[in-house]
């Protein structure tokens, strides 16, 4: 049995937010898989304390051999150092780089067949940009490293949204949305429901850009020159597709008991909706990658890091459906 089919990477991301919180919250549960930690054992260590917990850190430096399951109040931990001290609600651009060194070692250990799945915490985008370092998020990170085209969704029990672009201004978004884009969005989005989600006949809703879907044209071109050949040709490929919908209309009760998933033009159209119905329980999928990818739905709570406080739901959550995708 290939041992790295059992076992996820966790990389609790912002060293000043409340990813260290919830990463030892949860090393109190049970699961039926390795649990790998990568971040600073000094971090973890201080950060428990702070919290009151008894969590018992194994420090490992490689992963070429099995480890034992997840034991509640454990956690095995891959060692990446803190550039320097971290206060929790205080952020600091000197840890920038310990926080994509961090992402960096799980992917590649992801690439080179170490494991199957990682799961990532909250980042700050803003204070690695501060560093001087190019970066947009964890989605287009992790392409990047792995020369693969991101599509970001974000799942919760009763509804998934994906985007066909991602973390780009308004006034960008229509440029980046092209025939072939969309093709391969959808075209992965199905791949995804067919494969990891077992679903046999995936139906996918595709809002329009424009109000009204454009409105025959006069309300914008992008539906008739863009979207609807996109739709066209994967129908043409046999896939069930509906669309393009007014956005205002596609997450309707009747409109969504049509549909498997849902693709969102841009990231404020699709996921307002989503968090609204299930924000602290969602979780975020990175589809197109080589390996497994999810992450928590929502941001670094600075104000809570530190305090306890910290909700550990969208991290089980995450988990749990890594574990699920993985099996699959």
């Amino acid at each position: 049995m290939d041992t790295s089919l059992n076992r996820l990477l966790i990389t609790p991301g912002e060293p000043a937010g409340i990813g260290p919180d919830i990463t030892l919250k949860i090393a109190q549960k049970h699961f039926d898989a390795e649990i790998i930690v990568i971040a600073d054992p000094v971090l973890l260590s201080q950060r428990a304390k702070l919290l009151g917990l008894d969590i018992k850190l194994n420090i490992i430096d490689k992963l070429d051999s099995a480890l034992h399951k997840h034991q509640p109040d454990q956690l095995h931990v891959l060692p990446v150092q803190l550039a320097t001290t971290s206060t929790p609600g205080i952020l600091d651009s000197r840890n920038s780089g310990y926080v994509l060194e961090c992402l960096e070692k799980a992917a590649q250990l992801c690439l080179h067949h170490k494991t199957s799945a990682m799961v990532t915490g909250p980042i700050h985008k803003g204070i690695i940009n501060e560093a001087g370092i190019g970066f947009t998020g964890h989605t287009e990170f992790l392409a990047e490293l792995s020369c693969s085209k991101p599509v970001m969704m974000l799942a919760t029990e009763s509804l998934r949204v994906a985007l066909a672009t991602t973390h780009l201004p308004l006034n960008k978004v229509s440029d980046a949305i092209t025939k072939d884009s969309l093709i391969y969005n959808i075209s992965t989005l199905h791949e995804f429901l067919l494969n990891r989600c077992d679903i046999e006949q995936p139906r996918i809703l595709v809002c329009g850009l424009n109000p009204h879907a454009g409105e025959d044209g006069h309300l914008g071109m992008e539906e008739i020159e863009v979207i609807e050949p996109a739709i066209q040709h994967c129908k043409q490929n046999g896939m069930n597709i509906t669309g393009p919908t007014p956005a205002d209309t596609a997450f309707t009760t009747s409109s969504l008991d049509q549909a498997d998933a849902v693709l969102a033009m841009y990231h404020d159209q699709g996921l307002p909706v989503l968090k609204h119905t299930g924000f602290g329980n969602a979780v975020n999928i990175t589809l197109g990658l080589p390996f497994i990818r999810t992450s928590v739905d929502h941001g670094t709570a600075l104000g809570l890091a530190g305090s306890g406080n910290a909700n550990i739901n969208s991290m089980l959550a995450a988990i749990n459906m890594a574990t699920t995708l993985r099996s699959n």
